[in-house]
């Protein structure tokens, strides 16, 4: 088999970075955490467990998972965020793959995500395919600083499962919805020059609930789903409502410093 080199970027997650590297390290040979200034011990443990630890500013997504691939000494990637983890059967079928034989580009696994300890299988948060084992000569990720994705189309999927535990509990859950992740899009929307009308949020916050509770079955997850569906749609309706409050409210927009999107 090919050797592999597992890539991770961090910043402050001393509480995963060892599961997430023990994980990597039953197919890889190499490993590299790419860290953007984690004050907590990070850096030390990722150490620890036998990675080589590149300091880098955070540059956005796809930029920021493309600095570790570049620094490799194999051919073929494997990428994980710090709180994703290999299950048993992806391990196995990573290691049956003939890496220096294939033609393909990259190879996509399912991706199980996580409220606390419970598996989400609705809410379009299952299967979430993935291209996290790539050949870095011929794919990589998308310049987009925003939930960046590996770009090819050479790609075949594997049948096999990554494990994403997401958020820690329900708080989490809406915190981060209400909170950085609706702040960040708004500011994105902003700065791209697109606009909200008063009934923006209104719209876009019951499009994101009908879709995932309805649409997207929430409905068969009992409480859990009305929480992932609810929570799309507050972040739905706040980042409209940032961006209309942006566009309305100069005070507003003059104490947000829009340098510092990431």
């Amino acid at each position: 088999m090919a050797a592999i080199t597992g890539v991770v970027i961090t910043l402050n997650e001393a509480d995963n970075i060892e599961a997430c590297l023990a994980s990597l390290a039953r197919v890889c040979d190499e490993l590299i955490v790419v860290d953007s200034g984690s004050s907590d011990a990070t850096c030390e443990l990722a150490e620890r467990a036998g990675a080589r630890v590149i300091a880098q500013p955070y540059l956005g997504d796809g930029p920021q998972k493309n600095v570790g691939p570049a620094r490799a000494s194999h051919r073929w990637v494997l990428s994980l965020d710090a709180d994703e983890r290999l299950t048993d059967d992806a391990v196995q079928a990573i290691l049956q793959l003939d890496l220096d034989t294939t033609t393909r580009a990259g190879f996509a696994l399912r991706r199980r995500n996580f409220v606390g300890s419970r598996w989400i299988r609705t809410c379009g948060w299952y299967p979430d395919y993935c291209i996290r084992l790539y050949d870095r000569e011929r794919s990589g990720f998308s310049d987009s600083r925003q939930h960046a994705s590996v770009t090819t189309r050479d790609v075949d999927r594997l049948n096999a499962d990554i494990e994403h535990y997401s958020f820690a509990n329900l708080s989490e859950l809406f915190t981060k919805a209400s909170g950085r992740f609706s702040t960040r899009a708004a500011k994105i929307m902003y700065l791209k020059g697109k606009r909200a009308n008063a009934l923006s949020p209104f719209v876009h916050g019951a499009n994101a609930f009908v879709r995932k509770y309805v649409f997207q079955r929430g409905f068969m997850s009992g409480i859990d789903g009305v929480s992932v569906a609810l929570s799309a749609a507050v972040n739905a309706y706040l980042k409209y409502a940032k961006l209309l409050e942006y566009q309305r409210d100069r005070k507003v927009r003059e104490s947000e410093d829009f340098d510092r999107v990431w």
